[in-house]
């Protein structure tokens, strides 16, 4: 547990998170939406500081990153917590659990890296659940990642205030960032978040000169309207570049969705038409 970043303290003991765009407000004794930043007597606290629930040794493309160092592996760690709540949620198990975890360190994670190269792997992942919510040891960590000569990614949702995510930028090297529907409205229903901070998270990682993908989960009569595939096509190749690939992937019944999975030739039709303005597209989860 460590105090935790960018909030404000308000009257009688409230806080006011300052992470992500949601902004809680919590009163004493509360937690966020995250359910990993509590208040105690007025002080906020990350309550997944150097806690981990998932560690192991992956091949990059799993991330999924096509295009930076394809063929190597990636030490991978998360934590528990998230700033969404997706009714489709493909790692619900640690994404809304509240446990003590394992203990690490940043120097811990340096080790592991380090030893992990050895068999192929080019540096640190944070991923899993969502690692912008375990941002204060993911930024100590990244920086002691970075000093030991390896690289740091980050497997995000991109929802983040841009004050704490641009301190954090200059330490990550590559980010997959999960854009998981182009409309506000696919945002409020079923993500239960908001769709702007995401494109802007995005864009500001585009601009800081980071390797960058995108993933979208294309889900059957929720996402996948040709109109829509066209809108998020058009938002990458003009604000990001159509040099950023875009890894439409396959849905599966999860969590609190039970819906048919998507049909191939969804995806197939997706990836037609975002070649049309993308150098590269591709299909994962099928």
């Amino acid at each position: 547990m460590k105090e935790a970043m960018y909030y404000r303290k308000k009257e009688n003991g409230v806080t006011a998170c300052e992470l992500c765009p949601r902004g809680c407000v919590i009163k004493p004794g509360g937690r966020g939406f995250c359910r990993v930043r509590e208040n105690r007597e007025g002080v906020l606290y990350a309550l997944n500081y150097g806690k981990y629930t998932a560690l192991a040794l992956d091949p990059i493309e799993k991330k999924p990153l096509y295009r930076f160092f394809p063929g190597s592996k990636i030490l991978s760690i998360g934590t528990f917590g998230c700033s969404f709540h997706c009714s489709f949620c493909q790692n619900w198990q640690i994404a809304h659990l509240i446990t003590d975890g394992e203990t690490v360190t940043p120097e811990m994670i340096v080790f592991w890296a380090l030893k992990s190269a050895d068999a192929g792997s080019v540096g640190v992942a944070y991923t899993y659940s969502e690692p912008l919510m375990w941002y204060e040891f993911v930024l100590e960590a990244a920086q002691e990642v970075r000093k030991a000569g390896l690289k740091n990614v980050l497997v995000t949702n991109g929802f983040i205030r841009p004050e704490p995510f641009q301190r954090l930028l200059p330490y990550i090297d590559a980010l997959n960032i999960d854009v998981k529907g182009f409309t506000g409205e696919f945002y409020q229903k079923i993500v239960k978040g908001e769709f702007a901070p995401v494109l802007h998270g995005a864009e500001m990682a585009y601009q800081a000169g980071k390797h960058l993908e995108i993933t979208t989960l294309i889900i059957p009569g929720l996402n996948d309207s040709e109109e829509e595939i066209e809108n998020l096509v058009g938002w990458i190749a003009e604000k990001l570049g159509p040099e950023v690939p875009l890894h439409f992937s396959r849905y599966f019944p999860n969590y609190r969705m039970d819906l048919a999975p998507t049909p191939v030739k969804t995806l197939e039709k997706a990836r037609e038409i975002a070649l049309k303005k993308l150098e590269y597209v591709y299909l994962g989860n099928v």
